[in-house]
């Protein structure tokens, strides 16, 4: 019997014609103890969804069974966890903890509220932290207090509205499994709401995507029948598992949003930025070339001019041509690169002696877990951080400073808010292009904008913009200043998974056209393979380093569905997957 049902739920904001609507057709039936992800993304009213279940919003049409009875408010018998914490600052995690118990189970005496408060901090492994204020703990332990406390109040069914979204990928990795153990000990009911595909796989028995809004319905149920445990590494070699992902990931990439129409109509005038130049060897070879030739015409006309001919002339031809190629294959060279910082307890190196060499027109994911000093590296490269030691060069300069050679892209896009998404762009193409008319600056905003998706948009101000706009304004603008080296630090991580694949595919598709030299710092491994030439792992901090470089020949240009099909996609992936598990920080404190 159904511990949970859904009956034509619909749920609209508004009035008139301002009138919103999120969810409807809503129908669902969820049996007790059954672990249920509903896979949702931005604007998809997953939170809706989630507030309607939990009796935190009435539905406009339609209703909501729990235990054979209507939801008529909130109840002790649902728990919530959110997305962010909502911790009570001055409590400490018995405290926060404590205050739920209490507030549920105002009866109970003190030993037992107690009791029950010390197994569940013990059961999400806060033990060594029980006194701790949530300004004291990292985002994991923060999540884990959140859980804890909705454990406590002994709910029948429990609600996670992406409670691991905000986390790096290993503290994600290491509640996930922690979820699961809890899950099977304590048999509650689960409802996951998540935009990641392998949590879901992993966690669920049943998988049910929410389609994306407004309007939004549920869509076709994924039955997971994979064994349980299921351990993230070694599901990586299941059929089962490699199936059931091509399909959903299919599935959700076909119900999605659409990609952005491209750039047809726009032009891209054939001009230079000012950070272009010809380089000292390109003019090197040129005028030796110039001079070997001049002399060799005079020579052949007076055989007395022959002395003026240098012999070694051609010699020095080849040598500037085997220097120019050896400079092609270290465009970026990174020669021990050391960065330290200083704390009260003495220096703290974060990265020591960082080696590599990357090739003109490469494409490099720098991959490894949180805290390992990947954007450290990249921050150092873009020339926001001093170097401490060794050094960087780009194009045969050594790094020293910032500059617009350099295009970055972060994982929040640092945009002026009044200002418009062409406004934005305009800031950085009228600094590379002082040279050109205005009608080609306008071209080359133009192009990039309507590249990226924002044909319609150009003109709205950042405010009024999505995450996923933002992020493609921050694209657009980096593409836009024609860099020698674009640096993008994890500049998806805060999107959903289909806002994020879809820019991923924009910007394999700009990259595609530009070739401009690239490295991507992130945490995603499918990411890290759709994108990259090579992947370089770095080891965990601190002393990082280059753990291992991975070679990707995979064909371009690439799409996430021909990813998913290729027969050695997986094989990259179980390299990638047994590297970060070599160097995963097992202990909970860590995380």
């Amino acid at each position: 019997m159904a511990i949970l049902t859904l009956e034509n739920i619909a749920k609209s904001y508004g009035n008139g014609p301002d009138t919103t609507k999120v969810l409807s057709d809503i129908n669902l039936e969820i049996e007790e103890n059954e672990f249920v992800a509903i896979v949702g993304f931005s604007g998809s009213g997953k939170t809706t969804l989630v507030s309607l279940i939990a009796g935190l919003i009435e539905a406009n049409k339609g209703k909501v069974i729990f235990d054979g009875k209507p939801v008529k408010g909130a109840s002790s018998d649902r728990g919530v966890v959110f997305q962010n914490y909502s911790l009570m600052p001055w409590l400490s995690v018995v405290g926060n903890i404590k205050l739920a118990v209490k507030a549920v189970f105002p009866k109970l005496p003190e030993k037992e509220v107690m009791e029950r408060v010390h197994h569940y901090v013990e059961m999400v492994g806060l033990s060594h932290a029980r006194d701790r204020k949530p300004a004291e703990l990292s985002g994991g332990m923060r999540q884990r207090v959140n859980v804890a406390r909705a454990l406590a109040i002994n709910p029948r069914l429990l609600l996670l509205d992406e409670p691991f979204s905000a986390l790096d990928a290993l503290t994600r990795a290491n509640l996930q499994d922690e979820l699961e153990v809890i899950w099977s000990r304590e048999k509650k009911t689960v409802i996951l709401i998540t935009n990641d595909v392998d949590e879901a796989i992993l966690l669920a028995d049943r998988i049910i995507p929410l389609t994306p809004g407004p309007n939004a319905s549920l869509g076709q149920t994924f039955k997971v029948n994979i064994p349980r445990p299921r351990d993230r590494k070694s599901i990586n070699d299941s059929r089962e598992f490699i199936e059931l992902r091509q399909t959903i990931t299919n599935y959700l990439m076909d119900i999605g949003i659409k990609q952005a129409e491209g750039a047809a109509g726009t032009h891209l005038p054939n001009v230079v930025p000012i950070t272009a130049t010809a380089g000292g060897l390109k003019k090197g070879l040129k005028e030796a070339k110039h001079l070997y030739s001049r002399n060799k015409k005079s020579a052949s006309k007076n055989k007395a001019a022959e002395s003026i001919v240098d012999p070694e002339l051609p010699e020095t031809i080849k040598a500037i041509k085997n220097k120019q190629i050896q400079d092609i294959k270290r465009y970026v060279e990174y020669y021990n690169v050391t960065k330290t910082y200083p704390t009260p307890k003495g220096p703290l190196t974060v990265v020591d002696k960082f080696n590599l060499n990357i090739a003109k027109g490469e494409f490099v994911s720098l991959i490894g877990h949180s805290g390992c000093g990947k954007s450290t590296v990249l921050t150092m490269t873009a020339g926001l951080t001093d170097v401490s030691d060794g050094g960087i060069v780009l194009d045969g300069k050594e790094v020293t400073d910032s500059g617009p050679d350099r295009g970055v892209v972060f994982q929040s896009p640092s945009l002026f808010p009044w200002l418009t998404a062409y406004e934005n762009v305009a800031l950085g193409v009228e600094r590379v292009y002082p040279h050109t008319s205005k009608k080609e600056r306008q071209e080359i905003i133009e192009y990039y904008l309507t590249r990226v998706g924002l044909k319609d948009s150009m003109q709205r101000r950042a405010s009024e913009l999505s995450n996923g706009m933002r992020q493609r304004v921050g694209i657009a603008r980096a593409f836009a200043l024609s860099p020698k080296l674009l640096l993008l630090d994890e500049p998806f991580g805060m999107l959903d998974s289909l806002t994020r694949w879809d820019l991923q595919e924009v910007l394999m598709d700009v990259w595609q056209r530009t070739q401009v030299t690239s490295v991507c710092v992130t945490h995603d491994v499918d990411e890290a393979i759709l994108l990259g030439d090579y992947v370089v792992m770095m080891t965990n901090g601190p002393h990082a380093r280059v753990g291992k470089v991975m070679k990707v020949d995979l064909p371009r240009p690439r799409s996430r569905k021909a990813l998913l099909e290729h027969p050695d996609y997986y094989h990259y992936r179980q390299e990638v997957l047994s590297f970060l598990e070599e160097y995963e920080i097992h202990e909970k404190t860590g995380t």
